[in-house]
């Protein structure tokens, strides 16, 4: 029997291929797309941000950086600031800058693997960010970053596709921007100065005043109480922080202001954003997402203490032997600490890679994660609790506490973060700031609590 030939039968039409589909909107990060290391060095950037904030929360500003105003200047209180001021001030923060400049690399790298533009999101998410630092400086306290970190995060998008060594020679130079402009306010302050101190002899032996020494004299005693305040300063700053809500925001307002406009412009605004940069080129690297090698982290541990260090410890050298002139300060002292931290965040960063890598304090580095994931939380709280310790809305303990016991507080602070942190993201998604962060910028409510498998 003849077999039929398949040959002769009748094909179908070919059917289509499938559509393809859309990309995955962009979310909120999952955990499991989370980086770790990056987590756990947020978190420790940000307990060590602590240690210097604590001198603004309890004392006059001042003493923040001159330890001869207030909080002790003597034996151990004025070893503390010594030891803070050479191994933690500008160091943990320029680490938690560089971590704001990563985590751009990490959404923008996140949406490209979806094949989604976040350009509208990403400039939502910073223009709310500018608006909870607004919120945060003029309402609860003058030591607010975020606003600065917005600022410094819309220009960040533009850089996003930059190569790690463009995005690190770029940062640089925004550093040496900021020590420029600092070295000329240091010359117009000290200007200011001589001009209002010839002012004062010239009024004394009942001469009158030109033009420029009137100007500048007016504009010295406006500016006084910052950059040489006197014992009157002092007392009057003290006072206030131990009164009401409405005379501190009324202190705070103005300071607050010329923050987040003429220091901003002339100097703030330069230095996140080059740290910013920094951030984003060592990401691209490789370096925060723990992917060195051994060696490599600890040459930064080496070159990052032994080089940064030193620097940190000759600008406080200066600072002592020139009587913590503020014109001095602007010109020369400060530099040494301004380029110093980024080397010594370096050597932060090696330490924390390194202990990652080995394994070692897996307990402490799940707490620290945990903290870190509720960063902007944390931080709020930061100024949330201390200002109800200290403020006189609270329980008016402004410049009663020494440097010493001040480091107390931090501790006790840290030890209820790590202790709180994982519980609270054992239960929830995000920290209650970082949920009204994320529904903000993404225009719709996000879900809070973490449903158990199977619900």
């Amino acid at each position: 029997m003849r077999q039929k030939d398949d040959s002769t039968r009748e094909i179908g039409p070919i059917p289509e291929d499938p559509p393809t589909p859309p990309p995955p909107p962009l979310a909120p990060v999952a955990l499991v797309d989370r980086v770790n290391s990056v987590d756990v060095m947020r978190g420790v950037a940000l307990l060590g941000i602590l240690i210097m904030n604590i001198y603004a929360f309890s004392m006059p500003m001042s003493a923040y950086s001159n330890p001869f105003t207030f909080g002790g200047s003597t034996g151990i209180n004025l070893g503390v600031w010594i030891f803070t001021h050479i191994f933690v001030e500008q160091k943990f923060m320029t680490t938690f800058s560089m971590l704001f400049g990563a985590g751009l690399v990490l959404m923008w790298q996140r949406a490209q693997a979806r094949g989604r533009k976040f350009g509208a999101i990403y400039y939502r998410r910073t223009l709310w960010l500018i608006v909870f630092g607004m919120i945060h400086g003029y309402l609860i306290w003058g030591g607010d970053i975020l606003f600065h970190y917005g600022l410094s995060g819309l220009v960040l998008y533009l850089f996003r596709k930059r190569s790690a060594r463009t995005l690190i020679i770029v940062g640089m130079v925004g550093l040496l921007i900021t020590v420029g402009l600092s070295i000329g306010l240091g010359k117009v302050v000290g200007f200011m100065r001589d001009t209002a101190a010839e002012a004062e002899v010239a009024l004394a032996a009942g001469e009158s005043l030109t033009e420029l020494q009137d100007g500048m004299r007016e504009n010295w005693n406006g500016m006084q109480a910052f950059f040489a305040p006197t014992a009157e300063d002092i007392a009057r700053e003290v006072s206030v922080y131990r009164g009401g809500y409405i005379g501190i925001l009324i202190e705070r307002a103005p300071q607050t202001f010329m923050m987040h406009t003429f220091m901003t412009i002339l100097m703030i605004f330069w230095q996140v954003t080059g740290i910013m940069l920094i951030g984003m080129g060592l990401m691209k690297s490789g370096v925060f997402s723990a992917e060195r090698t051994v060696g490599f982290y600890v040459k930064c541990v080496i070159l990052g203490y032994a080089i940064g260090l030193p620097l940190v410890a000759f600008g406080t050298l200066d600072l002592f032997r020139n009587g913590f002139d503020a014109v001095r300060m602007l010109s020369v002292s400060s530099h040494f600490n301004n380029v110093g931290c980024v080397v010594v965040a370096l050597g932060q960063v090696g330490v924390v890679m390194l202990v990652i890598k080995s394994g070692a304090l897996s307990a402490l580095r799940t707490r620290l994660a945990a903290v870190g994931r509720m960063a902007l939380s944390n931080y709020l709280s930061h100024s949330a609790i201390f200002t109800l310790i200290f403020y006189g809305y609270g329980l008016g303990f402004f410049g009663h506490f020494e440097r010493l016991p001040q480091m107390g507080f931090v501790v006790a602070v840290w030890i209820l973060q790590l202790v709180i942190s994982p519980i609270w993201l054992s239960r929830f998604r995000f920290g209650p700031a970082e949920w009204l962060w994320r529904s903000l910028t993404y225009w719709k409510r996000q879900p809070m609590r973490i449903r158990p498998v199977g619900e």
